[in-house]
């Protein structure tokens, strides 16, 4: 266990990554950390993570979480708006499923210290929003430009928070944790040279002693299509379990975990990702670059 047990560490830090509807897999995630009585005290999550990182640290069972994103829809994070703006969809879908899943709470309420990251569209200077609405919060770190609009949030217009700190590793120790569990969805090369921290930074905070990193291997999976969610719950098990394997399961996996799995049949009026995506990419291509959203978070 390296030193240091996970199950007694009085402030265990827990990082989400983003990574679109790759952050499925930290549905698996969670649910291995339950197994493995593994509670972490604070919870910080960018984009996708900081939905699973809400959900968790407002004491949602993991295994629920599980079922809610295996029948998740583009709908239920955003709202197709005809209506001028500087993104296709708005983040009401995102208060009606938060809503559905505990109605929205102030964070300082929640059982679980948790903190969401955006980004400062004016200033491109991280914001942590560990106060306030949850899904004010959670709406800002999700709004990735071009696709969501952005959130107007205390005086601030706030977009996506990985375009500063995709995976949130030192966002996690300012807030007081003394060992962090990190979950990388995609790698965030590309976006940091801008931010506050460099590539190279966060290679340091990964390679320490005092972080736990677990990998999902996803593959040439896209996050922006919404394609075989519980496979990607499986993948982000598969990667915890792999990463905590010194840990026994002390919590069994309930038989009825993925009973409701099936996902949903899209119809016209819930397009998928790929669908929004699409006539930005089509538009105005350039041969050998990245167009659209997907230009904002090609990864390498």
């Amino acid at each position: 266990m390296g030193g240091v047990d996970l199950r007694y560490e009085p402030n265990v830090g827990l990082a989400l990554g983003g990574g679109g509807a790759l952050g499925a897999a930290h549905a698996g995630v969670l649910e291995v950390l339950h197994e493995r009585g593994i509670h972490p005290t604070i919870v910080v999550g960018t984009s996708a993570g900081a939905i699973a990182g809400g959900a968790y640290a407002n004491g949602f069972d993991p295994y629920e979480f599980s079922n809610l994103v295996r029948r998740a829809r583009w709908g239920d994070f955003g709202t197709f708006s005809m209506t001028p703006g500087l993104g296709l969809l708005d983040t009401e879908g995102l208060r009606a499923t938060v809503e559905e899943m505990s109605h929205d709470v102030r964070i300082e309420d929640m059982p679980v210290r948790f903190a969401a990251i955006a980004t400062d569209a004016i200033t491109n200077e991280l914001v942590v929003i560990d106060k306030g609405s949850l899904v004010d919060a959670v709406s800002a770190s999700i709004a990735v430009p071009g696709l969501f609009r952005p959130k107007r949030l205390e005086g601030r217009t706030l977009v996506d928070g990985g375009v500063v700190q995709n995976l949130p590793l030192e966002v996690a120790f300012e807030m007081g944790a003394t060992h962090v569990i990190g979950v990388r969805l995609a790698p965030e090369w590309d976006l940091l040279p801008k931010g506050r921290t460099t590539s190279l930074q966060v290679h340091e905070y990964e390679i320490r002693d005092d972080v736990t990193m677990i990998t999902p291997k996803l593959r040439h999976r896209s996050q922006w299509v919404v394609k075989d969610l519980p496979g990607l719950i499986e993948l982000g098990r598969e990667a915890a379990e792999f990463a905590l394997s010194d840990y026994p399961v002390v919590h069994s996996r309930p038989e009825f975990a993925d009973a409701e799995g099936d996902p949903p049949v899209p119809s016209d009026s819930d397009p998928s990702f790929d669908d929004l995506v699409r006539p930005q990419r089509e538009a105005q291509r350039v041969p050998g670059q990245p167009q659209g959203v997907a230009a904002f978070f090609q990864r390498r």
